[in-house]
């Protein structure tokens, strides 16, 4: 999607910019392709936050997206709508199949309505068709892949993402991930051939802190504005230093790039280079 940018007639729209919607060919999710989506404004099952500044902001639905895509193996479908998810960054696609069953997947940049696509071993390797990774030739740029055979896409789901398929050897092929990991993933695991699209997200400007709300994000307080006895940066005569080795969490533990992948996890094995620059021991 495009963007466009408000003029300045209130100091809230001053910079301001917002999408123009214009790969938008649908506006009201099809019915029987969503459910009630339950706010829990950050808390887990015992109503203690977990995860602080969310809460309130616009009812939304979930749109069930078919990461999988292994059900209509080899049946061509044809590119019905593309439509706006509110639930993720990407734009989604509504596919009828040649039997009349319909269902949402990820809109991959250059996508069109009418356009057909495919998924399963048999569907040839070009934008918006899904087929394992042995079947995609090395070098095209892929989304939406799996880690673990019919599980369904895990890696590359964002706007504007997309992986790189590096070299096929034995059970295995390489990806380089967008953040620059190199990693192996099974070859008979499924991907999408091409870049997700509205890859312009990240270009906008909300211009005010309402805009946020709506979106379920309330305030987030520096540490450092707080008194000592509510966070371990505050307190100090004017604007102090926090006064410790390394900044810390409202708990007193470290944050702010404490590594907090697990030491010997089982899946280091397939990691070849890590997005920091390490080679994988």
């Amino acid at each position: 999607m495009g963007i466009k940018k408000y003029g300045p007639y209130t100091p809230s729209r001053r910079g301001m910019s917002g999408y123009d919607f214009a790969e938008i060919t649908k506006s009201a999710p099809e019915k029987n392709l969503v459910e009630s989506l339950k706010k829990n404004s950050g808390r887990n099952n015992q109503g203690k936050i977990t995860v602080r500044h969310r809460g309130g902001g616009s009812r939304r639905k979930y749109r069930i997206i078919d990461f999988k895509r292994n059900s209509k193996d080899g049946i061509a479908a044809k590119v019905v709508a593309i439509e706006y998810d509110p639930n993720r960054t990407a734009n989604i696609a509504l596919i009828c199949y040649a039997d009349g069953e319909k269902a949402y997947i990820l809109a991959p940049e250059g996508l069109k309505v009418g356009q057909e696509v495919m998924s399963g071993a048999e569907a040839e390797a070009r934008v918006g068709n899904c087929l394992p990774l042995e079947q995609i030739p090395v070098g095209a740029q892929i989304h939406n892949i799996e880690l673990y055979p019919g599980k369904g896409g895990q890696l590359v789901r964002s706007a504007g993402n997309a992986a790189q398929l590096m070299a096929k050897e034995g059970k295995y092929a390489t990806l380089r991930l967008p953040s620059g990991e190199m990693r192996m993933v099974p070859i008979i695991c499924r991907a999408t051939i091409g870049v997700v699209g509205n890859g312009e997200h990240s270009l906008i400007n909300y211009g005010k802190a309402g805009r946020k709300r709506n979106m379920s994000w309330r305030p987030t307080v520096r540490g450092s504005v707080m008194n000592p006895n509510d966070h371990p940066h505050g307190g100090g005569e004017g604007k102090a230093g926090i006064g410790r080795p390394g900044p810390s969490t409202p708990w007193g533990k470290p944050a702010l790039g404490l590594k907090t992948r697990k030491g010997h996890k089982q899946s280091d094995k397939l990691i070849i280079h890590r997005r920091n620059g390490k080679s994988a021991k």
